[in-house]
């Protein structure tokens, strides 16, 4: 079918802004899907934290209007043309909604902003409108989490009738299913949506009296993905569901798993410009190099006999922090070291600092987002440890395979996917796996981890076949590119049945 027009809409994206992986994912799938040949356009909101300037934002002369809660909001669009390697990024604007201090919550509360229903729906609306302003239609829509997941249900409700949107079709990615875009039931009517998708018997909106974005975007895109094809099972039992998993189980024939890819051109040794000595494959003497740096700038001893354990992440329980404080004591008596980045929850950010008091030679905690040292601990450390509770994907474990950082993980969700348990008697593996959330489990994961690396032979042929895979989103984007045609064709059979 060849070249398709792709129009991607997401609240974040990577190198303007990002607050986790899906800014991340927003930096390179585009660009993957542009060097594909398609015609790739992507929106964002403008938020008033990107800098402008220093991205060479310019502005458009594309102007719209949406009315909603009985107001009309005015819409313009800024652009930046060569952002992303070939796919355009759109940003859309009304500096009463999006210039703010932070993306989602107020600083000086530390609560979600109180509109952020009509921040979003505006947002969703206004792409449409946008869309139809500069007279380019879509093949296909990809929207990213419940910010974006009312531009399909506004498609199949208000702008049913629109021949422009003919031949669209709309595709759902759930990054993590946790977040919904939750809201009272009051606030629905803002929306400007037909009142029966919410005090219907079967209303798309409503969930246990809410207003549930993604759930809406889950009944009405044409197909649904996650990120990795273990979440998309997990998803639909009771354990991961977060209350969606009989919505879930409704629409299994459409949901489809695609595991995230790594931006190699940032994430390889070989080309990294933010460690002390770059390394590949056939000369691993680099990383020696960056572990004697990182131990240095973290104020621990030197010890060979020790593997150094890297973490980064957020200080949450959803990443296993309740598996690590539960089981301290036992762990801090392996023969082995810990750095940790990363800020999140309170209780975790004085627990941990608790712990690096108690064991100085063995753990150090740095409760920040710092770019350049998360590359830097990726290069120069020996293993990667998440014990996630759940993990839709996961892109750290994929970073540490790549860097040679043994990644070690709970067998869930993308973790899952990625790497295969290290096998003593085979030598086969590409890192360690536990399956119950247990710290013991965890803890005697990390032991074998302890006795492997004494072993100098097989712990580099462990590090290699790591080196060795390939997560590039290249690979993602033809999967993703697979499914577009797919859905593409069967719209055009059903046109041509009808």
């Amino acid at each position: 079918m060849g070249k398709l027009k792709i129009l991607m809409a997401a609240p974040e994206a990577g190198p303007f802004v990002r607050t986790g992986g899906l800014g991340d994912v927003m930096s390179a799938l585009p660009a993957a899907l542009a060097r594909e040949g398609h015609d790739v356009k992507v929106f964002i909101p403008r938020y008033g934290i990107i800098d402008g300037t220093h991205h060479g934002i310019k502005r458009q002369d594309i102007r719209a209007e949406v009315s909603l809660e009985d107001q009309v909001y005015e819409v313009s669009t800024e652009h930046v043309n060569d952002g992303m390697s070939g796919a355009e990024l759109v940003f859309v604007a009304n500096p009463e909604l999006f210039d703010r201090p932070d993306l989602y919550q107020d600083p000086a509360t530390g609560k979600d902003f109180t509109d952020n229903y009509l921040r979003f729906a505006f947002f969703c609306r206004a792409v449409i409108e946008i869309v139809k302003e500069l007279r380019w239609q879509p093949d296909v829509i990809h929207v990213h989490d419940w910010q974006a997941a009312l531009i399909p249900v506004y498609l199949k409700s208000i702008y049913a009738d629109d021949e422009f949107f003919a031949h669209t079709r709309t595709i759902l990615t759930i990054h993590n299913l946790a977040f919904q875009g939750l809201f009272e039931a009051e606030q629905f009517p803002g929306l400007d949506l037909p009142e029966e998708m919410f005090y219907s018997e079967t209303g798309e909106l409503e969930f246990y009296g809410s207003v549930n974005f993604l759930k809406a975007g889950i009944v009405m895109a044409d197909a649904i993905t996650t990120v990795s094809e273990q979440y998309s099972k997990e998803i639909q039992t009771k354990e991961f569901g977060c209350g969606l998993e009989g919505v879930l189980q409704t629409r299994a024939d459409d949901l489809h798993g695609i595991v995230n890819g790594v931006d190699y051109s940032v994430w390889s040794p070989s080309r990294d410009k933010l460690i002390p000595c770059r390394y590949g494959l056939l000369n691993l003497s680099g990383k020696r190099t960056s572990r004697v740096e990182l131990l240095g700038k973290a104020g621990l001893p030197i010890r060979d006999t020790a593997p150094l354990v890297g973490m980064i992440t957020r200080l949450t329980e959803q990443k296993g922090l309740d598996l690590l404080v539960d089981g301290a004591k036992e762990l801090f008596e392996l023969n082995l070291q810990m750095i940790i980045l990363g800020n999140g929850e309170e209780r975790y950010h004085e627990a941990l600092q608790e712990l690096e008091t108690m064991y100085p030679d063995k753990l150090k905690v740095f409760l920040e987002f710092n770019d350049s040292l998360a590359h830097q601990i990726q290069a120069g450390s020996d293993a990667f440890l998440m014990p996630s509770r759940y993990e839709p994907c996961g892109l750290n474990q994929l970073y540490a395979l790549k860097y040679g950082t043994v990644p070690v993980v709970r067998k869930v969700g993308g973790l899952a996917d990625t790497v295969i348990d290290y096998d003593k008697r085979t030598g086969e593996g590409t890192g360690f796996v536990f399956e119950d959330y247990d710290a013991d489990e965890m803890i005697a994961t990390l032991r074998r981890v302890v006795e492997l690396y004494g072993r100098r032979q097989p712990w580099t042929r462990l590090m290699k076949a790591g080196m060795n895979l390939d997560y590039s989103w290249d690979a993602s984007a033809r999967k993703y590119s697979e499914l577009f045609q797919s859905l593409v064709r069967s719209k055009e059979s059903i046109s041509l049945l009808s």
